[in-house]
């Protein structure tokens, strides 16, 4: 019986010891809120979800990301201002929404560079990192890989068919078709498919995966098949604040696993991209190419949009952003 109540007393000891220890490192672990611009169910968040998961198993006893979901949460273009003021942590945003704040940050759909490119050491992902730094924000990595391209509701033949074309536009697309004289018309991402099928716009821009799924091309038969970006601009981005309260070893583990994620996230995206083509065709989406020359013209168009632009934002620093870039 004093054998039973000695050893009932080592396990009620244990028992509160190892119940300390675990209140311990849940009081440790740091909740993070993230939000992203596309809804959690989009496709092209398909990958998220890997990296969060990686990082909320890798880096357990420190941080938990909590993925509370996309533009139904905080509005897209207001995720930036959430994250510098703290009221999230981590977001999943395009750096066009807030590009107002550090208009150099355009230069990443510019990039011509691999991922693994951009991150030698003094390279890109270093110019940016410092100057997201600048406007409070933590530069982790990239979640997507998906290029751009146009789609009309008509036959194209030449860039002159394009002028006057109305088209649901992005704040990524507005100067491109402005320089191939399109009339870009700001609509709403829910109100798109309406748009289109009322004729209030004729066209639009966007990656590959989504608009077949969502119903966009319904009345928009034909793309043109010259993708004018294909380093995305969507980024992983966390309060810098945060970043700095982090352990070295904490913030390390994120950095190697963000560095395995994206060669593999770009690899995912590929072989998804090349099956939605597929789609493409047994649908009856007609591609459309323009004559050699013409299709040089169209696609520096993007790249000439951009790099005007920011020389009138950011004349100092466009010199470093070409080099870093590989233009």
């Amino acid at each position: 019986m004093k054998r039973f109540k000695f050893y009932s007393l080592i396990f009620m000891f244990m028992a509160v010891f190892f119940l300390g220890i675990n209140s311990i490192a849940m009081a440790k672990s740091q909740k993070l809120n993230a939000v992203s611009f596309l809804p959690k169910d989009h496709p092209l968040c398909k990958m998220i979800h890997v990296w969060v998961d990686r990082v909320n198993s890798g880096c357990s006893e420190a941080i938990k990301i909590d993925w509370l979901g996309g533009g139904e949460v905080i509005p897209g273009s207001d995720q930036a201002e959430s994250l510098q003021s703290n009221i999230v942590q981590v977001i999943f945003n395009p750096t066009a929404y807030y590009a107002p704040l550090a208009p150099e940050v355009n230069a990443f759909a510019l990039s011509k560079l691999s991922m693994s490119e951009e991150r030698k050491p003094g390279g890109f992902y270093e110019y940016m990192d410092a100057r997201h730094q600048k406007i409070g924000i933590k530069y982790i990595g990239t979640w997507l890989y998906d290029p751009f391209y146009l789609r009309v509701n008509k036959p194209v033949k030449t860039l002159e068919d394009l002028k006057g074309i109305k088209m649901r536009t992005s704040a990524l697309y507005d100067r491109f078709m402005k320089k191939l004289g399109m009339v870009p018309v700001t609509v709403k991402f829910g109100d798109t498919f309406t748009s289109l099928e009322r004729g209030l716009v004729n066209g639009f821009g966007f990656a590959t995966l989504g608009p077949r799924s969502w119903g966009w091309l319904k009345n928009c038969k034909y793309i043109i098949d010259i993708p004018f970006y294909t380093r995305q601009n969507t980024l992983i981005l966390m309060n810098l604040k945060v970043w700095d309260g982090l352990d070295k070893t904490v913030q390390n583990e994120i950095m190697d696993i963000t560095k395995k994620f994206e060669p593999e996230m770009e690899a995912y995206f590929k072989e998804q991209i090349k099956e939605e083509w597929k789609k493409y065709d047994e649908m009856g989406i007609k591609r459309v190419k323009f004559s050699p020359s013409e299709n040089k013209k169209y696609y520096e168009a993007a790249y000439e949009a951009e790099w005007e632009d920011l020389t009138k934002k950011v004349p100092d620093l466009v010199s470093d952003l070409k080099k870093l870039t590989g233009n």
